[in-house]
């Protein structure tokens, strides 16, 4: 019989909880979300006082499981133990009334409101007359921060702090709870060398009060410092559990890369041309440095690397989202200032972002209108009037030749599948006839039909002449479509590899560095 979170917390707060071998056991859990395999009957246990270090590529499962243990997803199958009782959680309230506390690597905090309110918020300590007790509030944040040796002013505003100064307040409201559970989510991403021997200093001291710690990161120097066990997820699969000390970090990477190359990754041997994009020195402050490459006619050069390396923040340099501090960007030789997306346009630039729809569907409008917004006011206004019955025309095309299923553009790109949704934005920038297609995660969230059609669109652009740069979290997908491979680490370039030489260790190697 599987408990719920409301009689859980109550065997707990009794303290008759027995003594199970395992502070938390996962077994055969399922999660399905449309078209993607989330979870395929993977398990996963710790131990008190232990810190479990859960390893794998992105999309390998490991952010769905521990969301399903912070109570956001609920498992489609499978059963969840809290010291040895089974247990369902159904919001994230309930895990944490129950002893689970995660911080996510997207950080939740309020902006506008104190360090001392983030901490407390819902549990604020209340005066005789039933109002917040603002006094007591600051002490019990001031006695939290002793404990962890934060140092911050419990009546600072969250958004006047650093991003690591929010991951420590983070970090606080998680313990804040007395959590027997703390699940961190690459929680050293945005943090200084000396601020992660901080926070390893908590963690030694959270484990040493017997809490158990789930870790999820990709580098493997914090693995072998911090970590007593690790386990390794791969496609939504468990592959294995081993103590840290039982293995090297090429074990590591084998567990996490063993796969094959498929025949969805319609690669062709064309011509490549001349240099069209230069890029030399390029640096954005505090972002990324340094980055030189060239990309050639018809070549698609693979960019690679792990969670904050820079990848994206690059893309968006060049297509002049955020205008670099130094560095110089050449097309075809010459010299060029990008400072505005326009810019780029108009330079023959395209790009298509990482986050469909935050940053590239306008959700509300039509499949029309989101198709059509990159080129209107150029080629298909005339006389300050929209030339609708030629633009449309055009947009039908591009939808039957990139085989968007919809009964006509006139369906709002909310309702169609993420696939679609992709593909709509691919022909938005194909009608500018680019000479340079920036990719950045083009087949992400999307079904393995979809991905293998974006990828013979692909080489179709690159057997034009295009320029092509990828940028992609799944490694097959860059071995499998790129000429060269690029790999960044924490703001750099680390290395090149060629085609016939790229491995999926080597590029965990480069990224990893």
């Amino acid at each position: 019989m599987t408990l719920s979170p409301s009689t859980m917390a109550a065997v707990r707060a009794s303290g008759a909880v027995p003594q199970a071998e395992y502070l938390l056991n996962v077994e055969n859990v399922r999660k399905e979300f449309p078209g993607v395999l989330a979870l395929d009957g993977v398990q996963f246990r710790l131990k008190r006082g232990t810190v479990h270090a859960l390893m794998g590529e992105n999309g390998a499962g490991k952010s769905t499981l521990m969301k399903i243990l912070a109570g956001i997803y609920i498992p489609d199958q499978g059963e969840v133990y809290l010291k040895g009782l089974p247990i369902r959680l159904k919001s994230p309230l309930d895990a944490l009334e129950n002893g689970i506390a995660m911080i996510h690597q997207e950080l939740n905090l309020m902006p506008f409101m104190t360090v001392a309110e983030n901490i407390w918020i819902r549990r604020e300590p209340k005066n005789a007359f039933g109002f917040v007790d603002h006094g007591k509030m600051y002490d019990m944040t001031a006695e939290l921060f002793q404990r962890l040796n934060i140092r911050l002013d419990p009546d600072s505003h969250v958004r006047d702090l650093s991003v690591a100064n929010r991951q420590m307040v983070e970090i606080a409201k998680a313990v804040s709870y007395e959590s027997d559970v703390l699940i961190m989510d690459e929680p050293t991403s945005a943090l200084t060398e000396r601020e992660v021997e901080h926070l390893f200093a908590i963690i030694r001291d959270l484990r040493s009060q017997g809490i158990g710690i789930v870790y999820i990161t990709h580098k493997m120097n914090e693995l072998f410092e911090i970590a007593d066990e690790f386990s390794v997820f791969r496609d939504g699969r468990y592959i294995g559990t081993h103590a840290s000390t039982d293995v090297t970090r090429d074990d590591i990477i084998k567990m996490m890369v063993g796969r094959e190359i498929t025949q969805m990754f319609p690669k062709e041997t064309v011509p490549i041309g001349d240099v069209v994009l230069s890029v030399k020195d390029l640096s954005l402050k505090n972002v990324f440095h340094n980055i030189s490459f060239d990309v050639r006619a018809g070549e698609i050069l693979g960019i690679a690397g792990l969670v904050g390396s820079g990848r994206s923040n690059v893309a968006e340099t060049i297509f002049g989202v955020t205008p670099a501090t130094t560095g110089t960007i050449a097309i075809n030789g010459k010299e060029v200032k990008v400072t505005t997306p326009n810019q780029a346009i108009n330079m023959g630039m395209a790009f298509l972002t990482e986050d469909r729809k935050d940053t590239g569907c306008l959700l509300i409008l039509d499949i029309l209108e989101n198709m059509q917004i990159a080129v209107l006011q150029d080629r298909f206004t005339k006389f300050g009037f929209v030339q609708e019955k030629q633009i449309t025309s055009v947009c039908q095309k591009m939808s039957e030749t990139l085989r968007v299923k919809t009964p006509n553009l006139e369906e709002k790109i909310e309702n169609l599948s993420g696939g679609n949704q992709q593909k709509v934005l691919i022909g938005r920038w194909l009608l500018t006839n680019p000479k340079i297609l920036i990719l950045d995660e083009p087949t992400r969230g999307i079904d393995v039909g979809a991905k293998a059609e974006i990828h013979r669109l692909v080489t179709q652009l690159a057997r034009q002449g295009v320029a092509v740069i990828m940028i992609s979290s799944e490694m097959p997908e860059v071995l499998g479509m790129s000429d060269r491979v690029m790999v960044m680490h924490e703001g750099r370039v680390t290395g090149f590899l060629d085609r016939a030489e790229a491995t999926q260790v080597k590029v965990m190697e480069l990224a990893s560095k």
